[in-house]
């Protein structure tokens, strides 16, 4: 995989620091330490991609904001996937996040949840404390932003565990719908829009950067989905992360939890009804009792019938819907930054 860009590294290694320092402020070790604030901070302390708290900067630098004040809310998105990803691998009973134990295997579900449930309350702690640095007026404005997106996760978030609990197989369109509210919002349009908002940015180019950062967070996804394929647990180096730990997930996983990704949807449309049996039954049972044998089936008709050719193309083509977004941003040495991200991040997988 290539490297990451020279100026997208140099952004990232001078202002990722500042934003851990600022989301660490908030998490600091307290009674009851051993159940909630520990836990808390493992999941920040294991590091991980930092785009979407980078995001928010950058959104900031290209409508000429003060970076410096946007720092206390990229570490609110930070918290942000923080809490997501605790209670998305309870739902999921994934095993592995970041080359470790998730953190439900390792204290349990009820202390996880819990812990889930406080990183999520500090959010908006995080965004409340921006009162006296940005003003009432705009600690409100990010604050709805965050709740109208968190609505839309959650919505995403319900397609994403209720079709696997019916046993439904979306369409792609539906697939598609479930992306954009689940991954769309809090990967891209949230962190670009809060961005545009610090630095005082219209309406008109609030929309724009929040498409480009959708359209990039879509992309970056479904290749993300095909990672999931395509990487063992061990070879994280070629995980789309900007810092250490941002993969770290079993081959496979998708499949043993009976993910819908689009690889899947396209895989079922096009196998014959025989082996389209095979893949339901696979993707139907706990995830407990699917062998590696089962895993690597799936995996083997994927790459038979051409789905993993398909879900790059669906890919690219998202990237090119991100690229004319930004183009309608006025040129500045923080969209060149953004095009960087958005071509290690989508382009240079293929």
């Amino acid at each position: 995989m290539a490297s990451v860009p020279r100026g997208l590294s140099d952004f990232l290694h001078r202002y990722i620091p500042e934003i851990e320092r600022e989301m660490f402020e908030f998490l600091p070790i307290q009674e009851p330490e051993a159940f909630l604030y520990a836990p808390m901070r493992d999941y920040p302390d294991r590091g991980g991609k930092r785009f979407r708290p980078a995001l928010v900067l950058l959104a900031c630098q290209v409508f000429d904001g003060n970076m410096k004040n946007a720092v206390r809310t990229a570490a609110a998105f930070e918290m942000f996937q923080s809490f997501a990803v605790v209670h998305d691998d309870i739902e999921d009973d994934s095993e592995m996040r970041r080359g470790k134990p998730c953190l439900h295997k390792m204290h349990g579900t009820p202390l996880s949840i819990n812990v889930g449930d406080a990183l999520y309350a500090k959010v908006f702690e995080i965004l409340n404390a921006n009162r006296p640095l940005l003003g009432a007026e705009v600690a409100l404005d990010l604050i709805e932003e965050m709740v109208n997106g968190s609505r839309e996760t959650f919505e995403g978030q319900a397609y994403d565990v209720g079709w696997i609990r019916q046993q439904h197989i979306p369409s792609e369109e539906e697939f598609m719908v479930m992306l954009r509210k689940k991954t769309g919002w809090y990967t891209g349009r949230g962190p670009c829009t809060a961005g545009a908002i610090i630095a005082g940015a219209s309406p008109e180019l609030r929309e724009t950067i929040g498409h480009f950062g959708e359209a990039m967070a879509i992309a970056f996804q479904i290749r993300d989905d095909l990672l999931n394929l395509s990487t063992s647990e061990q070879d994280a180096s070629v995980a789309p992360g900007l810092t250490s730990g941002a993969y770290g997930k079993e081959r496979g996983g998708d499949i043993a939890e009976g993910k819908r990704t689009l690889i899947i949807i396209d895989l079922l449309r096009k196998c014959a009804e025989s082996e389209k049996a095979e893949v339901l039954s696979i993707l139907h049972e706990e995830r407990q009792k699917n062998t590696a044998e089962q895993i690597e089936r799936v995996i083997a008709l994927v790459e038979e019938y051409g789905c993993i050719e398909y879900a790059e193309e669906v890919c690219r083509a998202k990237a090119l819907e991100s690229q004319q977004y930004l183009e309608k941003i006025p040129q500045s040495a923080g969209r060149d930054i953004l095009a960087e991200m958005l071509d290690f991040l989508v382009q240079r997988a293929f």
